[in-house]
């Protein structure tokens, strides 16, 4: 049964990855249709909590996000399955452009496909940053949505560092949510 387990996270995560134009915010839908619809191994509340833990850790939010995904579904040796199936690709793929890059540097149609292909990593992260936004604001809270509107208003027009931002956000979040828990136990 494990060994199943094993071969799908690393099949799941190769494909993915292999298949994914753009980054990590490109790759973090996909895992949620794989994992969460298709393969029901975590809950939709899960995989969010994973993202915001992986895009909040250094490094690379697609390898962070295999990392999480692959431990809570099979621990370490999911872990580093995950992390395996998702660097492949990218490895390989790399390492044969690198051998070919100055033709393909100069190529007027590989340079017009990578501006296409931009177009569409730029609509796929709207995409999910609103199925995102949809699960993010509970109904009649509003401090989820003025700590997004004064975190956006503080890294973009105030150019406060993003770790900063980061760290207050966890500080309000932890205080909201002790103090949500306590409210609950009164009532």
């Amino acid at each position: 049964m494990k060994q199943k387990t094993f071969i799908k996270l690393f099949l799941s995560t190769f494909q993915l990855s292999a298949c994914t134009f753009g980054g990590g915010f490109v790759m973090i839908p996909l895992m949620q249709k794989r994992f969460v619809n298709e393969l029901h191994w975590i809950e939709e509340q899960e995989m969010m909590d994973l993202t915001a833990i992986a895009q909040s850790s250094p490094g690379a939010i697609a390898v962070n996000a295999s990392i999480l995904l692959g431990y809570h579904v099979a621990g370490v040796i999911g872990a580093l399955i995950t992390v395996l199936g998702t660097l492949l690709p990218p490895l390989i793929i790399i390492s044969g452009i690198s051998f070919f890059y100055t033709a393909f540097r100069d190529n007027t149609i590989v340079n017009m496909a990578m501006t296409g292909m931009l177009a569409g990593v730029a609509a796929v992260i709207c995409d999910v940053v609103i199925t995102m936004g949809k699960n993010i604001f509970p109904p009649k809270r509003v401090l989820p949505i003025v700590v997004l509107f004064a975190s956006f208003v503080a890294v973009r027009f105030m150019k406060i560092n993003i770790i900063l931002i980061i760290l207050i956000c966890a500080i309000i979040g932890s205080v909201d949510t002790l103090y949500l828990g306590r409210k609950g136990r009164r009532a």
